[in-house]
């Protein structure tokens, strides 16, 4: 049976990783959808939705560059992550400043890391949730100023990555660690199961 082609609308070099690690081989898209969609929360609007929406408008602007590229047809995977402190949103820290202030929030209390998955073809967009909670260590201020200037935390929603130092950090987790990584894999391979897309280039 021919391999089903699929697009990753994500300029993330962990979700690319995920995905080989999981066996998929998307083909990736040149945009970065963080600067073609506004990741600015509507006011009031609460992180669930706020994830939801962002994966949404980041597969359908893959869709978009698809077919203004002349691509062929294929669903187009997109995905956000946030960092939610109660109705509080994280994203990217503008600079170590910032990341140093999201960092002294998390500091020592537990939060959520929500990553949304999409998959859209042509009009119709399919979206999966993974919710996980993510419990910090108290950390120093050395701690903190150490990790901040680093870098790791400057393209890294809620300042940190787990993969990298901050694994340290982290007390308890409960839910996906991939899902915290960027993608939960689990989501993503139920998603991509329901269009016929398997692992290992495979079709259904």
């Amino acid at each position: 049976m021919p391999q089903l082609t699929f697009y990753l609308a994500s300029a993330s070099p962990r979700r690319r990783e995920l995905l080989a690690q999981a066996g998929y081989a998307p083909v990736v898209l040149r945009l970065a959808p963080a600067r073609v969609v506004d990741e600015t929360p509507l006011p009031g609007e609460p992180p669930l939705v706020y994830v939801k929406r962002l994966a949404r408008d980041k597969a359908l602007a893959g869709v978009g560059e698809r077919l203004a590229s002349g691509l062929q047809p294929g669903p187009v995977l997109g995905a956000d992550t946030t960092v939610a402190l109660g109705a509080e949103i994280f994203g990217k820290p503008a600079d170590a400043l910032e990341a140093v202030a999201i960092l002294s929030r998390l500091s020592g209390r537990e939060h959520q890391v929500l990553t949304a998955v999409a998959l859209a073809e042509d009009d119709r967009v399919d979206v999966r949730v993974s919710v996980s909670r993510v419990r910090f260590a108290r950390l120093s201020e050395q701690q903190i100023h150490a990790y901040a200037a680093s870098g790791e935390p400057l393209d890294k929603a809620g300042a940190y990555g787990i993969q990298g130092r901050a694994a340290c950090f982290v007390e308890h987790l409960e839910g996906s660690y991939s899902g915290v990584m960027g993608l939960p894999l689990f989501e993503t391979a139920d998603l991509l199961a329901q269009a016929g897309i398997f692992a290992d280039g495979g079709a259904g």
